[in-house]
């Protein structure tokens, strides 16, 4: 019985695996939104919604403790800025895991990891028109 098991080792060592997933929250927070494997994107998701917790509260201390995770400091910013000011009234729950189907090479499960109430680019912004071949 594994009861309490408090996360996934992901085949990985202890630096790569943090790296890995510190690198996907980066990513996550620069995006809004990843792709990856449904199990990676439950261990991302354990450490974004910490970290955007830390943004909420703010304060130095805070901004530390974030900096652990998020290397980046025009992230950082908009970690203490603009999703603080996002998410200011939600209560947890920062992010959602969407299945996608199977990788076609090794048919592993994927998802999209992505934040909740991100704002929607315009319909014409997203992909500019490709020119007629004639």
């Amino acid at each position: 019985m594994e009861h309490r098991v408090g996360y996934r080792k992901l085949q990985r060592t202890t630096a790569h695996r943090l790296a890995m997933l510190r690198n996907m929250v980066t990513s996550l927070i620069e995006h809004e939104r990843i792709t990856t494997t449904i199990p990676r994107a439950k261990e991302a998701r354990r450490m974004a919604e910490r970290v955007i917790t830390l943004g909420k509260k703010g304060g130095l201390h805070n901004v530390r403790l974030a900096s652990q995770t998020v290397k980046d400091r025009a992230l950082l910013q908009k970690l203490f800025g603009e999703l603080k000011d996002r998410y200011a009234k939600r209560a947890g729950g920062y992010t959602r895991i969407l299945k996608t189907g199977f990788r076609r090479g090794d048919a592993t499960e994927m998802a999209i990891l992505e934040l909740v109430d991100r704002p929607e680019k315009a319909a014409g912004a997203e992909e500019p028109k490709a020119e007629e071949k004639k």
